[in-house]
């Protein structure tokens, strides 16, 4: 059994004074300090990036800049897509399990706006199946405006939803000091098409899609047992990764079965349910992609995932709070960063230092992180260890 012992998570942004490099140092050393370890106690790096953004590649030894105590430790780049970052996670949690390693350094990072403009949609497909899904008019946001229609043909036009759920999270986000868009934005903006909210993709419009960002977010990870003499610790209680078939035409896209089954098998290890969560944070790339996960975590029946937005149940004083801390919609989405930032603010939330985004008397935290279409889902439940 894993815990977490130590996080740092920069602002998500438009960040011109950053490089690859330079966020992945900095927040390394940051994470380290804050566990309150020495770099030379560090057995192994994880390091996320999806890249693809810019010409440099092979990015794990960056985090080695953080302190020359880090030379010649070990360090992988860890890549799902956008669950790149639960991804290094995991590696961590089974380098540790096997006893490979008792402390481990994972970081997430992503630098997307040093690509031109007209070049991320094209990046980010790399993320789909190009065969098939490769030429999708609007790129990544076409695949899931693709996705909501879909839904919508089955059970009916769920715009308004859509902007219940965008508002909700640009609420959430103003209290987020790390979120790169903190600004309250009303349900009726979100669901009228206009110059300042057109139509992306499908159905979608402006306010129904996260935003490219730069960024990251690192933690220190040990195992449970050493974690209990640390002054803060979290329990990563159940962890589930459950990979389905790339092209969207192999499966019912509508349905998220992967995020479903990946719930699942977290619960099963936890010994939770979705009962018990005090909150969650959840794979929100885009607004129909949080409505579905809804249905798939269990929280709605299939096709009325919009009663949980339109009664209140995932508002932050609901009955099971829905990305407290703004989600990828307010806070931003540098891809490998994505993950292990969930994995930071549901840490913040269960030691009662999320402040301003803090869900009362929080216990147990459920985190969705997905890469592709429902393809890479990762699942984490995690609890405070005092």
């Amino acid at each position: 059994m894993t815990a977490i012992i130590g996080w740092a998570h920069s602002k998500f942004g438009k960040l011109e004074a950053e490089t690859l490099e330079s966020l992945i140092a900095g927040i390394a050393a940051q994470a380290i300090a804050d566990a309150g370890i020495s770099p030379k106690d560090i057995d192994a790096i994880y390091v996320g990036n999806f890249g693809g953004f810019e010409k440099q590649s092979f990015p794990a030894a960056f985090a080695l800049n953080a302190s020359p105590d880090l030379r010649f430790k070990p360090a992988t780049r860890v890549e799902n897509a956008c669950a790149t970052g639960s991804a290094a996670i995991h590696a961590a949690d089974t380098s540790i399990a096997a006893r490979a390693a008792r402390f481990v350094l994972v970081v997430g990072a992503e630098k997307m706006t040093v690509a031109p403009g007209d070049q991320i949609g094209d990046i980010l497909l790399n993320a789909s199946y190009r065969a098939e899904e490769g030429d999708t008019p609007g790129g990544f946001a076409g695949i899931f405006g693709r996705i909501a229609e879909l839904y919508f043909q089955r059970y009916g036009d769920q715009s308004e939803a859509l902007a219940r759920i965008a508002a909700k999270n640009h609420k959430n986000g103003v209290a987020n000091p790390y979120a790169q868009l903190r600004k309250e934005l009303s349900v009726e903006f979100c669901n009228t098409v206009s110059d300042k909210n057109p139509i992306v993709a499908g159905p979608l419009r402006r306010t129904d899609c996260s935003l490219v960002s730069d960024g990251a977010a690192a933690i220190v990870m040990c195992d449970t047992e050493t974690a209990l003499r640390f002054p803060k610790a979290v329990h990563l209680r159940g962890l589930a990764h459950v990979q389905d078939y790339l092209p969207m035409s192999a499966r019912d896209i509508v349905n998220f079965e992967g995020c479903e089954v990946a719930w699942r098998k977290a619960h099963e290890r936890a010994g939770t349910s979705l009962a018990d969560l005090s909150f969650v944070e959840t794979h929100d790339c885009f607004t129909i992609a949080e409505l579905l996960e809804y249905e798939a975590m269990g929280l709605a029946p299939r096709g009325q995932g919009a009663r949980a937005i339109a009664e209140g149940w995932t508002q932050k004083d609901g009955k099971l709070p829905v990305n407290p801390s703004g989600g990828l919609k307010s806070k931003g989405h540098p891809i490998g960063a994505t993950g292990v930032s969930m994995h930071v603010m549901a840490a913040l939330q269960l030691e009662g230092k999320a402040e301003g985004m803090q869900v009362k008397d929080a216990k147990l935290a459920g985190i969705f992180n997905m890469g592709g279409a429902a393809v890479a889902n990762y699942v984490s439940i995690l609890e405070r260890l005092r």
